[in-house]
């Protein structure tokens, strides 16, 4: 259902990922990015998987919500599966399977599975990492300060950064509304005998007609509302605008950034000397 989706929300707490500065983890999770592409071998994978799937219980995020974030990417990671398996052999490959017409050739290969299966696994990572470190534990106001803060040497060059973090402040905190609003469209439109589950392809993109017109005009009723609320408050953009909150780095802070550079150096150590046991 589109009510699963979970992309975007934030969840309320005060476990230590909620307490990190957002400076940080924006840094964190570029290097926890890095570190799932430096783990280029089966074990190192395996350790990186590990450890994210840790982080849910770090920061106190139930393992059902979770996995309804790594749902929506069924589809991608089918599709590079078959990619994978269905584009042929290497010469020293172990084949378990091929055919070969004119120029065609489907292979079956023990590597070939093997990198399929470690990019698939790769895929769901990194969404899950980047999304319990960032947006699960991260109000989208403390994320676009963040950004803001991280980007202000920008400002010398005249680049808009705080605008560019308004923007990204507006795009995280419409997601779950309109998520919302669609399930409440479709659910109307259920009630009225639309069917959006049966038939074949073309039917079911034909039924989702009747939804994205009135999807449209609700997002522009409400980017119409935010633009009136926003004058109403007198906003006129960074110009001599002050925080509430201040960001400032705390010993934890720095002792997680440090933690998280020794684990990507460790696996970028371990991948260099994995010898035959890497599949990339």
């Amino acid at each position: 259902m589109i009510k699963d989706i979970t992309l975007g929300q934030y969840f309320p707490g005060g476990s230590l990922l909620h307490r990190i500065d957002p400076r940080m983890k924006i840094l964190v999770a570029m290097l926890f990015i890095i570190m799932v592409f430096s783990a280029t071998t089966v074990y190192t994978l395996a350790a990186v998987t590990v450890l994210t799937f840790l982080l849910p219980l770090i920061g106190r995020i139930p393992f059902k919500t979770v996995m309804k974030s790594i749902l929506p990417l069924k589809w991608i990671i089918l599709i590079m599966l078959i990619l994978y398996l269905f584009a042929g052999a290497k010469e020293g490959d172990r084949i378990l399977w091929q055919w070969q017409w004119h120029f065609i050739h489907i292979a079956f290969s023990v590597e070939g599975i093997a990198k399929a299966v470690c990019l698939s696994v790769r895929i769901v990572v990194l969404v899950l990492s980047t999304s319990v470190i960032l947006s699960y534990t991260t109000s989208p106001i403390a994320l676009a300060d963040a950004i803001e803060r991280l980007l202000a040497p920008l400002n010398r060059i005249k680049v808009p950064v705080h605008d560019f973090a308004m923007m990204i402040t507006i795009a995280l905190r419409f997601i779950p509304i309109l998520i919302e609003e669609t399930d409440k469209i479709m659910s109307a439109q259920a009630s009225r005998g639309a069917d959006f589950y049966t038939g074949n392809l073309v039917k079911r993109s034909k039924a989702l007609i009747p939804v994205f017109i009135p999807l449209f005009v609700s997002s522009v009723r409400h980017a119409d509302e935010l633009a009136t609320a926003m004058e109403c408050r007198c906003y006129r953009g960074g110009r001599g605008r002050t925080r509430m909150k201040k960001l400032t780095y705390t010993a934890v802070d720095y002792a997680v950034f440090a933690l998280t550079a020794l684990l990507l150096f460790a696996v970028i150590i371990a991948a260099d000397h994995a010898g035959g046991f890497a599949y990339l």
